[in-house]
C-alpha cells in the first residue's frame, strides 16, 4: 500500500507540474500570437487610413475613421475608439468602451509605442490596444505626434476556448497517468513483496518446527542475497537443533538407563538395611549409627531413583492419566492419613461428596503429598491444607499452567487446593525457580532431605490434568502453593499418553520382575 501511494503521489505531482508548465507555455503562445496578429493588423489599417484624415478634424470625421478601422476585421469583433484633442468617437454609436483603463490611456498619451492590456470583465476577457498616430515628411526624419489616438478592443473568446481546451486536455491526461502509476506500483510491489511474503511464510514455518524449510534463490539482488542468507541460517539452525535433540535424547536415555539399572541393587540394599535396622539395637553405638546412616541414605537414593524414573516418563511422553471420578476431599484425607499427617496438618475440606472431579487418584496423591511434605520440611507449622470450588488469586505469584490438555484452564468449574505454611516464606529471588528441577534455594547447602524433583513432578502432574499450580508468599507470612484443577465429567481425551511435540518419541525401559 505504501508503494502504491508513493507511486500515485509521484505521478500526481509529476502530472500536475508537467500540465501546469505545458498549460503556461501553450497559453502564452496562444495569447502572444493573437496579440501580435491584432497589433499588426491595426498598424496596417491605421497606416493605410490615416493619410486621408485631414487634421484638425471634427467628431464626424473621427467616427468615420473609427468605423473604417473597425472594418478591417470582417467578423465585426473589433470595437474602435478614436480620440483627438478632447474629441472622442467610437465605431459603434454610444459605445461606453468600458475596457479602456486610465492606465492604458495615460501610457498611450506619454509614449509613441503601441501598448496593449488584457482586461477581465465579468463575462469575458478582452485585449485592448492603444497607439498614437505620428506623421513625418520628406523634409524631416522625426515623427511628431499628431494628437490622434486610436484604441481597439477585441474579445478573446477564441483564445479562451483554446485555453479551456488545454485545461481539459491536462485534466484528462492526469487520470490515465495516475492509473498507469498505480499499475506500475502494483507490478513493482508484487515483484518486491513476493519474496518478502515467501520469507515470511518460511520464517513462520521455521517457528512451527519445520526446520527443513528453504527459499528459492532467484537473481542476484538484495532480496536474493537475503534469501540465501536465510537458507544458510536455517541450515545451521537445523543442524544445531538436531544436535541438541540428539544430546537431549541421549541424556534422557542415560537418566532412564541409570535409574533402571540402579533399582535392582537398591532393592537388595534396602532389604539388607531393613535387616540391619532390626539388629541395630544389639550393635555397638558406632556400628549402629553407621547402619542407621546407611539405611537413611539408601531410602533417599531409592526415592531419587523413583523420581528420576517418573521425570523420564514425562520427558519421553510416556506418562498416562488413569482418570476416575472421585470425591476429592476424601482423596486428600487418605493422602494425609497414609503419611501420618492427620494430626500434623490442619485440613479444611468440604463434606463428603460435596466436590467430585474426574482425576487420576495416584497423581493427585503425589501432588498433595509433595506440596504438604515441602511445607513441612521447608516451612513452619501450622501447615494448612484446604479444598474448595472456585478460583484463588494470589499476588506476586509464580504460575505453571497446563498446555494443550483439554479445555482452557481459565474457564469452567475448578477445584482449588491450597497448601499454606507459617514459615518465613520463599525469597523473591527463589520464587521464579521453585518448580525447576534440582533447584536449591540455599547454594551453600549441598544436601536436602528431598530429591529436588518433587515440585517439578507436581508441576508435570498438574499440567497433565490441564490445571495450574502457583507459588506465592502470603502477606501475613509464609508460603502458599495453589493448585487449580478443572472439574470435568467426561475427559476421555486425557486418557491418551501425553506427548512432547518438540522431541521425538523414544522407548522407555521399565522395571523387569
Amino acid at each position: 500500500m505504501r508503494l502504491v501511494v508513493a507511486f500515485a503521489l509521484v505521478a500526481a505531482v509529476t502530472a500536475t507540474t508537467t500540465g501546469a508548465l505545458t498549460f503556461r507555455e501553450a497559453r502564452t503562445g496562444v495569447l502572444q500570437q493573437s496579440q501580435d496578429t491584432v497589433i499588426e493588423r491595426l498598424r496596417t489599417q491605421v497606416t493605410r487610413l490615416a493619410p486621408a484624415l485631414v487634421l484638425p478634424t471634427g467628431r464626424d470625421e473621427l467616427r468615420r475613421f473609427a468605423a473604417e478601422v473597425a472594418d478591417a476585421e470582417p467578423s465585426g469583433a473589433w470595437r474602435v475608439l478614436v480620440a483627438y484633442r478632447g474629441l472622442e468617437a467610437t465605431s459603434i454609436a454610444d459605445d461606453p468602451f468600458e475596457e479602456l483603463t486610465p492606465a492604458l490611456r495615460e501610457a498611450v498619451g506619454s509614449r509613441s509605442a503601441t501598448v496593449f492590456q488584457r482586461v477581465n470583465r465579468a463575462d469575458h476577457t478582452a485585449l485592448v490596444v492603444g497607439m498614437s498616430v505620428a506623421f513625418t515628411s520628406s523634409l524631416s526624419s522625426s515623427w511628431p505626434l499628431s494628437g490622434l489616438q486610436v484604441f481597439l478592443t477585441v474579445p478573446q473568446t477564441t483564445e479562451q476556448a483554446y485555453v479551456d481546451a488545454l485545461v481539459t486536455a491536462v485534466e484528462r491526461a492526469a487520470v490515465p497517468a495516475l492509473a498507469l502509476a498505480v499499475l506500475l506500483a502494483l507490478l513493482a510491489a508484487r515483484g518486491v513483496l513476493r519474496p518478502v511474503r515467501a520469507l515470511r511464510h518460511a520464517t513462520r514455518s521455521i517457528a512451527e518446527g519445520r526446520l527443513d524449510t528453504r527459499l528459492a534463490v532467484d537473481g542476484s539482488d538484495e532480496l536474493a542475497e537475503l534469501s540465501h542468507t536465510f537458507n544458510e541460517t536455517a541450515a545451521a539452525l537445523e543442524e544445531s537443533v538436531a544436535e541438541l535433540r540428539g544430546m537431549e535424547a541421549r541424556a534422557r536415555r542415560f537418566a532412564a538407563d541409570v535409574s533402571h539399572e540402579l533399582r535392582t541393587p537398591l532393592a537388595a540394599m534396602s532389604a539388607v538395611t531393613d535387616v540391619l535396622d532390626e539388629d541395630a539395637a544389639g550393635l555397638d553405638p558406632d556400628t549402629a549409627t553407621a547402619v542407621r546412616l546407611i539405611s537413611e541414605e539408601t531410602v533417599k537414593l531409592a526415592r531419587l531413583v523413583d523420581d528420576l524414573m517418573e521425570i523420564s516418563r514425562f520427558d519421553a511422553g510416556a506418562a498416562v492419566l488413569h482418570l476416575d471420578e472421585i470425591d476429592l476431599a476424601e482423596s486428600l484425607r487418605r493422602t494425609l492419613a497414609a503419611r501420618g499427617w492427620t494430626d500434623t496438618v490442619e485440613a479444611r475440606l468440604p463434606e463428603p461428596d460435596a466436590l467430585r472431579g474426574r482425576v487420576d487418584p495416584r497423581r493427585l496423591d503425589v501432588v498433595v503429598a509433595n506440596l504438604v511434605g515441602n511445607a513441612l520440611r521447608h516451612g513452619a507449622r501450622p501447615v494448612r491444607l484446604s479444598l474448595h470450588e472456585g478460583e484463588s488469586q494470589v499476588e506476586g505469584r509464580v504460575e505453571s499452567q497446563g498446555e494443550g490438555q483439554g479445555e482452557g484452564s481459565g474457564t469452567g468449574r475448578r477445584a482449588v487446593i491450597e497448601v499454606l505454611d507459617s514459615g518465613p516464606g520463599i525469597p523473591d529471588g527463589v520464587l521464579p525457580h521453585v518448580f525447576e528441577r534440582f533447584y536449591k534455594s540455599d547454594a551453600a547447602r549441598s544436601r536436602t532431605e528431598g530429591s529436588g524433583l518433587g515440585l517439578a513432578i507436581t508441576e508435570e502432574n498438574v499440567r497433565m490434568h490441564g490445571g495450574t499450580v502457583r507459588a506465592a508468599n502470603r502477606p501475613e507470612g509464609g508460603a502458599v502453593f495453589t493448585v487449580e484443577l478443572p472439574l470435568r465429567r467426561d475427559e476421555s481425551a486425557l486418557n491418551e499418553p501425553t506427548r512432547d511435540a518438540s522431541t521425538p518419541d523414544e522407548p522407555l525401559r521399565e522395571e523387569r520382575a
